[in-house]
């Protein structure tokens, strides 16, 4: 957030505003805005929001992006401008890996853009993982087979979902349906539907909007403390679950053609 503070002295001059009146109008202390236009205090993600709206920025543009006379907003339909992410750091300054467990998941989707929030998740560090930013999950459920449920999937953050690769694995977080690990199944467009799909054949694909979509984190590791099984000899109810499964993709190419 280094530019947070010469960005709003910067933008509050541009309108021509003291930092009084800048304080009477978003109604906060005088003494507060020249902390924050000194670097001397971050404000909280609330009042980030208030002044991002305030300037009509999106809050990425606010926290990321040096705004002075020489820049240029980026178009708004640009993907990789829809987003801002919260992610805390050691005492080194190091980025950590915070883990968002099952029974925190649903305060994740209420809590993903609060630095607060995310400053309270368990964290921890991977040494492969030394450039990107990066997130664990624990999965629940047996769709992503044979990942078990309890599984704790790190993703990489993905700022721009023009980057999505169909086929590959993401976390995606939707206002609609949580945190679930699948596969995607097309490019994104925006506003379009992504197609989501389970590794376990007993689960049918899926689509969410896209305009539902919050974050998507692609797959790089997982942890598990169950060790995989040899694989067993197939049982009349494993076949006949996969011959079902075959008669009802069937039955929808069928239903599509027409």
């Amino acid at each position: 957030m280094a530019n947070i503070s010469s960005n709003l002295k910067y933008l509050r001059k541009k309108k021509g505003l003291t930092q009084q009146q800048f304080a009477d109008t978003l109604d906060i202390k005088r003494s507060l805005v020249g902390a924050y236009e000194e670097d001397r205090a971050e404000p909280k993600y609330e009042l980030l929001k208030k002044f991002a709206e305030f300037y009509e920025l999106s809050m990425d543009e606010l926290i990321n992006e040096r705004i002075d006379d020489k820049w240029k907003p980026k178009p708004k339909a640009d993907p990789a401008n829809i987003r801002v992410l919260s992610i805390s750091v050691d005492s080194q300054d190091r980025e950590n890996i915070e883990l968002v467990p099952v029974k925190a998941s649903a305060g994740y989707l209420n809590g993903y853009g609060d630095p607060e929030y995310i400053s309270e998740l368990p964290k921890f560090h991977l040494p492969m993982f030394r450039q990107g930013t990066y997130r664990a999950f624990e999965i629940k459920g047996d769709s992503m087979l044979p990942l078990q449920s309890g599984t704790v999937v790190v993703g990489e953050y993905l700022s721009n979902w023009n980057d999505l690769k169909p086929g590959d694995t993401y976390v995606v977080i939707s206002k609609s349906d949580g945190i679930v690990y699948k596969r995607v199944g097309n490019k994104f467009k925006e506003n379009k539907a992504l197609k989501l799909i389970s590794d376990n054949p007993v689960y049918e694909p899926y689509t969410i909007s896209g305009d539902d979509v919050l974050e998507i984190w692609k797959a790089k590791a997982y942890i598990s403390t169950d060790f995989p099984e040899p694989a067993p000899e197939p049982t009349l109810e494993t076949l006949t679950s996969m011959v079902s499964q075959m008669q009802k993709s069937i039955s929808n190419l069928d239903r599509n053609k027409n």
